[in-house]
């Protein structure tokens, strides 16, 4: 079984719904490669066109990859509010 790495760049959104009322959201992004999880950084006040310019690398071990990216508002004492969610199947494009 081959093994290798998924490398992400997480460069921002546009036009997200905001869900925070009296103020800008303060997005960030979770995203999920098999049982591997990584949070983004949150981008605080930046409302519906938030960016992060961040990378996250994942271990893979064959070529059928998903990525699962999940947008969340930080609501700082209460729950976070759910933004959006993404999957990109076949992320490594069957290089492995």
């Amino acid at each position: 079984m081959a093994q290798g790495t998924l490398e992400v760049l997480l460069v921002g959104a546009k036009g997200l719904e905001n869900t925070d009322y009296l103020s800008n959201m303060d997005p960030y992004a979770v995203l999920k490669c098999r049982s591997q999880e990584q949070k983004s950084s949150v981008a605080s006040g930046k409302g519906s066109d938030p960016e992060w310019n961040e990378t996250f690398v994942f271990t893979v071990s064959d070529s059928t990859t998903e990525l699962f990216i999940k947008l969340l508002d930080s609501d700082g004492g209460t729950d976070d509010d759910f933004v959006g969610e993404a999957t990109f199947e076949d992320a490594l494009g069957s290089k492995l």
